[in-house]
């Protein structure tokens, strides 16, 4: 399927009915965009790409019946030419590595601005992918990861290091960055950097969340 420069046809595949109809009133605003596809479950969506293959599809990881890399690996094996782009809410590297290796032409946060949206679409049109510096960060960061360290999938239990578990029980009872160094003779900035690892890793967007996570998996009393 050549790539087209005018007459698109876009599919989203979200289960969120106000997500879909604030993207495609978006979508339909661009000037090479001809048709904007809604689809709630994968059958409606594999109903719509059978009558006419959409040039790009945007989809969600997180929905009620289907795992986003599932959906995209069945797809990808009927319509090998389908352009995915991720839009998902999961940002760690994990989950960025794991579907572009699937196949995805490229991955959005799913607060992305507007332009930030269009110019992705423009450019998978174009040029086939579009690689944010985020993305190639966790490509990189994936094939320098041992592979010892790596879950077998996604839902296995995430890998921390002694470390990594020390700072965690020591974050979840209250201690700051200063007292934590302190603690463990390590500076300030490394404590910091430890942080922000966790919270990746555990998809935590704070701190309180995090505390939820270690207290849910057994790192810390409740």
């Amino acid at each position: 399927m050549d790539t087209p420069l005018a007459g698109v046809h876009v599919a989203l595949l979200d289960d969120h009915p106000l997500f879909r109809q604030g993207l495609r009133h978006l979508l339909q605003d661009l000037p090479y965009v001809e048709t904007v596809t809604e689809a709630a479950e994968l059958p409606a969506l594999l109903a719509v790409c059978r009558q006419r293959l959409p040039h790009v599809l945007l989809l969600d990881l997180q929905m009620p019946q289907h795992d986003g890399g599932e959906v995209a690996q069945l797809l990808l094996q009927e319509f090998p030419e389908l352009k995915i782009i991720v839009l998902s809410m999961l940002a760690a590297d994990k989950y960025i590595a794991h579907m572009m290796k699937l196949g995805a032409r490229s991955y959005l946060p799913k607060d992305a601005d507007q332009s930030e949206i269009t110019h992705t679409i423009s450019e998978v049109l174009a040029t086939g992918y579009h690689l944010t510096p985020r993305i190639s960060r966790a490509i990189m960061r994936n094939i320098q990861e041992p592979i010892q360290k790596r879950p077998a999938s996604l839902f296995e239990p995430i890998y921390f290091t002694p470390r990594e578990k020390e700072v965690l029980r020591l974050i979840c009872q209250g201690f700051t960055n200063l007292s934590i160094a302190e603690k463990l003779f390590i500076s300030n900035r490394t404590v910091e950097g430890y942080r922000q690892r966790l919270l990746e890793k555990t998809e935590s967007p704070n701190v309180a969340s995090l505390t939820v996570y270690a207290a849910k998996n057994g790192f810390i009393e409740t």
